[in-house]
C-alpha cells in the first residue's frame, strides 16, 4: 500500500532519533497527515502545554498520496499547538519536501522536548541525525540555511524545510519555510520549532513510493487529471495565480483594506493580476517572471518575480535583484490594501522578507495594519517606533516593518507578537482583526457571511482555507443555508487536507475522485461517503483539543468591528457579520450542544468514545 508504516521519533532533548511503526488502525480512521497527525498530537501532549514549552509537539506529516503520481500529491502538514492561536494548527505546505519525505522513506516526524543547543536534522532515506547547528546557520536567513546545507553535504537536490531569524526570535506568527518560498505559512509554527533550537530538517530520499494496486491507480490518476487539466479552473490559476482574486473581491466589496475599516480599496488596479504583468521596471520588464508547480502538480499556479530593488532604501537591499517567490492573492491583500499601499513592489519586496525569514505575511501585514491603526490614533507613538511614521499607504513604512519584524529589533518586536497581543499592550484589544488569535485573511466577512462563520469556527483561528462557502457567498446565498455549507465544506477540506493532496482541483473533482484514487494507493474501501465522515471525525478530534486547552463556545465570535460596524460599499453596504443567528443552526448541524461542545451522541456515531 502506499504507505511505509514507519515514522521518525526525535527526541531533541536527549538527541535521539528512532523508528517506529505507524499506527494504521489511527490511519483507517483518520487517513493522514492532518487528521492522523492530530490524533497523535492529541496522544502524546497535554493540550494545556505552553505552545514554546519542551512539552509541546511538533509534527511533519504526509498523507498517502503525497510523493504519487496522484495531481498535487506533494502536500505536508506541520500541526501542532500554536505559538499565535494557543489552539490547534494545521499549516499545510506544498513544493517538494513533501514528497521527498516520502521517497525517504517516511510518513511522518514526531519531534518532542527541546535540544540542549541548535540543531538540525537530516535526513538520507533511512538514516536520520541530528547535527549541530550552532556556529552554521543558527542566525541564518531561511535562504541562507538551504544554500549552506545543500553546500556542506555536497547535494543540491537535498529538501529543506527550516526556519528563518523571526522563528528563532519566536515571532508569534513565524512560519516554517521549504523550497524557499512554499510555507507552512500559519499558526506561529515556525515559533514552536525556534523553541525548540530546531533549525531545519534536511531530506534526501531515494526510495520511491509503492501504491497497492498500480493499474487501477494509474486508471484513477488518469481519470482525475482529464478532468483536472482541460478545465478553466486550472487554466486560470496556472496563468494568474490567486492574484486574480482581487479583482473579484475588490468589485464585490469584500477586499479588507486598511485593517478593515474599508472593504474596497481604491488603488487596487495598481496591485493585482494586471498589474504584476505591466512593465514597469528600469530595465523595462514586469514584476512577473513565470509561474511555477509543486511535486506531481499540473496547475502551476506559484508566481515567480523580479522587482527593482533600488526603488528602496533599505540595507541589503541587492540580495533581491534575483527572482523569488512573487505575490499570491493572501499576500497582496495583507501588503497591498489592508496597509493602503498600491506600489506593487513594496509588496512583492516585502513578500521576499517574509519568504527569506520566515514569516506569514497574512498575520505581519494584519498586525501592521492594526499598528498602523493605533498609530494614527496615538496609541502608538514615534518614540514606540524609533520615529518610524506608521501611515497608511507608506511603502517605506511596509518594508522597514518587514525587515525589523522579520530580525526581532526594535518597534518589529511589537510587531512579532501578532495583532491580539500588539492590540492588547497598546490597549485596544477590539482593533485585532482576528478569531481565536489568528489574523484575517483577504475576505471581509460582512459581505461574504458565509466566510464568517467559516472564520469564527475554525479549529485554527482565522482560514480561508478550512471550508469553501465561496461561490455561495458570491452568489448572495441566503443566511439560512450558511451554516449546512460551511459544515459539509469543512468536513470535505479536512479529508482532503489528509489526503497529501491540494485543495486546488477540488474546483473541478469531487470526494470521488480522491476516494478512487486513495482506494486504489492504499485500499480499505474508500468512498466519498467514508471520506465526508472521516473528514468530520476530524474536525471533531480537533475541537476536542481545543476544548481541552480550555477553549469554549464563546470564542467563536469575530471582532467587533466586523459585528457592529457595517459595511461602508460594495455588496454587503449597510451589513454586518449575522454570527448570531448562524451560530446555533452550525452547532445543531455539527451535532454539539449550546456552548459548542460535541455530544455523546455524535462521538458514538464518529466511533470516537
Amino acid at each position: 500500500m502506499a504507505w511505509h508504516e514507519k515514522i521518525l521519533r526525535v527526541d531533541l532533548s536527549k538527541g535521539t532519533c528512532q523508528a517506529e511503526p505507524l499506527n494504521m488502525e489511527w490511519a483507517e480512521q483518520y487517513i493522514g497527515q492532518r487528521g492522523l497527525a492530530t490524533k497523535y498530537l492529541s496522544e502524546e501532549m497535554d493540550p494545556k502545554a505552553d505552545p514554546l514549552s519542551p512539552g509541546n509537539v511538533l509534527i511533519f506529516a504526509t498523507g498517502p498520496l503525497t510523493g504519487t503520481s496522484a495531481a498535487t500529491g506533494g502536500r505536508y502538514s506541520v500541526i501542532t499547538k500554536g505559538a499565535l492561536t494557543k489552539v490547534i494548527a494545521c499549516s499545510n505546505s506544498g513544493g517538494y519536501w513533501g514528497g521527498e519525505l516520502r521517497l525517504a522513506g517516511w510518513d511522518m516526524i514526531l519531534v518532542t522536548g527541546k535540544a540542549e543547543k541548535p540543531v538540525y536534522l537530516n535526513i538520507v532515506d533511512d538514516k536520520a541525525e541530528l547535527l549541530d547547528a550552532e556556529g552554521f546557520i543558527w542566525g541564518e536567513s531561511v535562504w541562507q540555511t538551504e544554500a549552506k546545507i545543500k553546500e556542506r553535504h555536497q547535494d543540491s537536490r537535498i529538501r529543506v524545510a527550516s526556519i528563518g531569524r523571526a522563528g528563532e526570535k519566536l515571532a508569534r506568527y513565524a512560519c516554517i519555510i521549504n523550497d524557499l518560498d512554499r510555507a507552512a505559512g500559519r499558526s506561529g509554527v515556525g515559533a514552536v520549532m525556534g523553541s525548540k533550537n530546531l533549525k531545519a530538517i534536511a531530506v534526501r530520499g531515494n526510495l520511491g513510493v509503492q501504491v497497492k494496486d498500480p493499474d487501477a491507480f494509474h486508471a484513477a490518476v488518469t481519470a482525475a487529471r482529464a478532468k483536472l487539466d482541460p478545465s478553466a479552473d486550472r487554466a486560470g490559476l496556472a496563468e494568474q495565480g490567486t492574484i486574480s482574486m482581487l479583482d473579484i473581491t475588490q468589485a464585490f466589496g469584500s477586499l479588507p483594506t486598511r485593517n478593515n475599516r474599508d472593504v474596497q480599496f481604491e488603488g487596487s488596479d495598481k496591485i493585482g493580476a494586471a498589474a504584476m504583468v505591466a512593465k514597469r521596471r528600469s530595465d523595462g520588464q514586469p514584476n512577473l517572471i513565470n509561474n511555477k508547480a509543486c511535486f506531481s502538480c499540473t496547475i502551476g499556479c506559484g508566481r515567480v518575480s523580479k522587482i527593482d530593488p533600488d526603488h528602496f532604501s533599505v540595507a541589503g537591499k541587492e540580495r533581491y535583484k534575483t527572482a523569488g517567490g512573487g505575490l499570491e492573492y493572501e499576500s497582496v491583500y495583507a501588503l497591498g490594501p489592508m496597509v493602503g499601499v498600491d506600489d506593487i513592489d513594496a509588496a512583492t519586496f516585502a513578500n521576499f522578507i517574509c519568504n527569506e525569514e520566515g514569516m506569514d505575511p497574512i498575520s505581519f501585514g494584519a498586525t501592521l495594519a492594526a499598528a498602523m491603526e493605533l498609530y494614527e490614533m496615538g496609541a502608538i507613538t514615534d518614540a514606540d517606533t524609533d520615529g518610524l511614521k506608521l501611515e497608511f499607504g507608506s511603502a517605506e513604512a511596509l518594508v522597514k516593518c518587514a525587515e525589523l519584524a522579520g530580525l526581532g529589533e526594535g518597534f518589529g518586536a511589537d510587531l512579532g507578537l501578532g495583532s491580539k497581543l500588539l492590540c492588547e499592550k497598546y490597549g485596544h484589544p477590539d482593533l485585532a482583526m482576528v478569531a481565536k488569535g489568528q489574523e484575517f485573511p483577504g475576505y471581509d466577512g460582512r459581505s461574504m457571511q458565509g466566510m464568517a462563520l467559516a472564520y469564527a469556527t475554525s479549529n485554527r483561528g482565522a482560514c480561508h482555507l478550512k471550508a469553501d462557502p465561496y461561490g455561495d457567498d458570491f452568489d448572495g446565498g441566503p443566511i439560512e443555508g450558511k451554516a449546512e455549507i460551511v459544515y459539509s465544506s469543512q468536513n470535505a477540506v479536512a479529508a482532503v487536507d489528509s489526503s497529501g493532496l491540494c485543495l486546488f482541483p477540488m474546483a473541478v473533482w469531487d470526494l470521488g475522485d480522491v476516494a478512487s484514487q486513495l482506494d486504489s494507493a492504499c485500499g480499505g474501501g474508500w468512498t466519498a461517503e467514508r471520506l465526508a465522515e472521516t473528514g468530520e471525525r476530524i474536525w471533531n478530534l480537533e475541537r476536542r483539543f481545543n476544548l481541552d486547552t480550555g477553549l469554549t463556545g464563546k470564542d467563536d465570535t469575530l471582532p467587533k468591528r466586523i459585528l457592529k460596524e457595517a459595511a461602508k460599499s460594495g455588496s454587503g453596504k449597510g451589513k454586518v457579520a449575522e454570527l448570531a443567528q448562524m451560530l446555533p443552526a452550525y452547532y445543531e448541524i455539527r451535532g454539539w450542544d449550546d456552548e459548542g461542545v460535541p455530544t455523546t451522541q455524535t462521538l458514538r456515531r464518529l466511533s470516537m468514545l
